[in-house]
């Protein structure tokens, strides 16, 4: 991959999270939806791989944020699934929050 692509493909730290929990606003979903809803809601610009989406998961539902529960996929396999918890959502309103009080000052800088 040439510097230019990676570039494009690398999110902020702690910006996946973020997109995770606002991807499971809508319900609970398994990794391949949300990765997909991710990519889908960002018209393609934002690709999410499966080496990054998984440990983010993990990550909170360690930190309590998500919930996780077997359950059938649409094509009939066993899939986990993740849901927002009370404090997951919680986390999305302070992280949105944040996210904008940091792209307005970065526009700032900018001179937007």
């Amino acid at each position: 991959m040439d510097r230019s692509k990676k570039q494009d493909s690398e999110m902020v730290q702690g910006t996946l999270d973020m997109l995770v929990l606002k991807a499971l606003v809508m319900g609970p979903a398994h990794g391949h939806t949300i990765a997909r809803v991710i990519e889908q809601t960002s018209e393609d610009v934002l690709q999410v791989e499966q080496g990054s989406l998984y440990p983010a998961l993990h990550r909170l539902e360690d930190r309590g944020w998500l919930q996780a529960y077997w359950g059938t996929s649409e094509n009939n396999r066993k899939a986990k699934f993740y849901r927002l918890t009370t404090a997951g959502k919680k986390q999305l309103a302070f992280e949105t929050n944040r996210w904008r009080e940091m792209v307005r000052a970065i526009g700032l800088v900018m001179g937007d």
